[in-house]
């Protein structure tokens, strides 16, 4: 991997954009479970290997009551199923869907599947949580910040 010794940031270089994305944040978690979103923005950021996500979403996880058990075995949740409710393992699938999208797309089982386990309205949000914690650790990884700042 190349280091490059100097990356920008985002908040200060782009600063409307940036609290467009905060805006963004806020808004897509908006009536969904805090624990729900935080395994989602988890499995995202492990997936897109966002050290500083990683970080702040594990955090805010504990922050909210969230097991230390739930969390270390999140990357092996289907082999760990019964720490999940069926709602949080319909959200970690359609996650893995969105984030790893041009393997898959998203399957027609995995969407009917989050489908069945939330209300349209619900699982509009949803969709916009996957997706803006995607772009969030496209950010984080590009501009390569750095874990270990964050307080809940």
């Amino acid at each position: 991997m190349n280091t490059t010794k100097r990356r920008i940031k985002i908040a200060t270089l782009a600063p409307d954009f940036y609290r467009a994305m905060i805006e963004l944040d806020a808004q897509s978690a908006t009536g969904l479970d805090p624990l729900l979103v935080n395994l989602v923005r988890i499995r995202a950021s492990q997936l897109n290997g966002c050290a500083y996500c990683l970080d702040m979403h594990t955090l805010d996880a504990r922050h909210e009551g969230d097991t230390e058990q739930r969390l270390a075995l999140l990357p092996t949740w289907r082999e760990a199923r019964k720490f999940y409710s069926e709602q949080e393992q319909a959200a970690l699938e359609l996650t893995e869907s969105i984030t790893l999208i041009s393997r898959t797309h998203v399957p027609d089982d995995v969407y009917e599947l989050a489908s069945n386990a939330f209300e349209d309205k619900d699982l509009a949000q949803l969709i916009g949580l996957i997706v803006t914690i995607n772009a969030w650790t496209r950010i984080g990884v590009t501009t390569r910040l750095e874990p270990g700042h964050y307080q809940p």
